[in-house]
């Protein structure tokens, strides 16, 4: 059963985590790819951010019985695959995956370029993301005992 004040928590993590990458981003790209310290709180913030969303994803697939997915990406098609995700939103929470991996081991990929480019479609699937389990939470996932 999922602990439904688990995911409500990281919920919260992950929207706060977003609104700082909102608030931190420039309006210009050039300002941000000449702004070290912004691209570094930004890419912390999408990491703590895209991380609540991959932990929220195992807890359900764990507690709900849905299997053990293969990677964090697939986390997100797994959801899908229950109706909790549309497949959609669970591609673009994939790519953020991937993302999230770039900046844990610190690839080259992770140019100020991409990562400004990356930066409003990935706020957008983690709202997306945020609403769908609200809304299963609201439904009630029963307490844990």
């Amino acid at each position: 059963m999922t602990d439904r004040l688990l995911v409500l928590r990281k919920l919260t993590v992950l929207r706060e985590h977003a609104a700082r990458v909102q608030r931190r981003l420039p309006t210009q790209r050039a300002a941000f790819e000449h702004d070290v310290d912004c691209q570094d709180a930004t890419a912390m913030s999408l990491f703590v951010a895209i991380q609540e969303a991959v932990d929220i994803a195992l807890h359900l697939a764990s507690d709900e019985g849905w299997g053990v997915p293969g990677s964090y990406g697939e986390a997100f098609h797994l959801l899908a695959a229950h109706g909790v995700l549309s497949e959609t939103l669970a591609q673009a929470l994939s790519a953020m995956a991937g993302l999230r991996n770039r900046i844990a081991h610190g690839d080259a990929s992770v140019d100020p370029a991409r990562l400004w480019s990356e930066v409003p479609a990935g706020l957008a699937a983690l709202e997306g993301y945020c609403r769908a389990v609200a809304s299963l939470a609201s439904g009630g996932f029963p307490e844990p005992g």
